[in-house]
């Protein structure tokens, strides 16, 4: 049974999830068509013919935890000639609160608008317009530190930010149902910086969850060890 079976066949049987599974990119092109259509994006046919073949995972990556490619966007534009990071991922999560039947959650912290409140991790780096690929690594493998700790040991790679959201809510959505059956621990975004009061006080990193059937954005202390929480990491093949 490929992949993609064993995907379809998770969706239908839920409680017999076996594991985390990356979808081929195939699939993961076909479900961006489907979010475009559904929400209207304004993400042209000629992007979708215009999208390179995946890099390959090496030896390195794979010794790193890297296990797969996941395919993204950019929206946006961040004035210098990268994509708006925070609109990639606001982007997305609007997306799953039209079509999750209202079962999302929402920290009353998060502010995708407001720059007091949210931003990319000052030392994140750049994320280019239209599709990319990312190498992933999809937490499980940082469970036992802290953001902060995770950001020192990485080697050419950076921690999720729109990516995550993207992963989680147009291209592996099964994921949710894995973490909704406690078979993979839940995300931290390390790449999202969240200032509670909004004043400067950016000492908190976004987190994603489903639990009891609920998909929620919360935040999390970067300094803290949250032991339900994995780190998810990526690797970009764009220069």
């Amino acid at each position: 049974m490929n992949v993609l079976k064993i995907v379809k066949h998770m969706l239908k049987t839920r409680p017999k999830i076996p594991g985390p599974c990356i979808l081929p990119v195939s699939e993961q092109i076909r479900l961006w068509r489907k979010a475009v259509r559904k929400m209207k994006w304004t993400i042209q046919e000629e992007e979708f013919h215009g999208i390179a073949a995946p890099p390959r995972i090496t030896d390195k990556d794979r010794l790193d935890g890297y296990i797969d490619v996941a395919l993204s966007y950019g929206f946006g534009d961040d004035g210098k000639g990268n994509a708006d990071s925070i609109l990639s991922g606001k982007t997305a999560w609007e997306y799953a609160l039209r079509y999750r039947s209202g079962k999302t959650w929402q920290c009353e912290h998060i502010h995708f608008d407001s720059p007091e409140h949210f931003r990319m991790r000052p030392d994140a780096p750049s994320r280019p317009k239209g599709f990319y690929f990312s190498k992933i690594q999809t937490g499980q493998r940082y469970q036992n530190l802290t953001v902060s700790q995770v950001l020192t040991r990485l080697d050419k790679g950076t921690c999720f930010g729109p990516e995550g959201i993207q992963f989680l809510t147009v291209t592996h959505t099964h994921f949710q149902y894995l973490m909704n059956e406690k078979k993979i621990p839940f995300m931290a975004m390390g790449d999202y910086d969240v200032a509670p009061n909004g004043f400067s006080d950016f000492f908190d990193s976004l987190q994603m969850f489903c639990s009891q059937d609920i998909l929620g954005l919360g935040i999390g202390n970067v300094d803290r060890h949250y032991p339900l929480f994995g780190i998810p990491t990526l690797r970009f093949s764009h220069n």
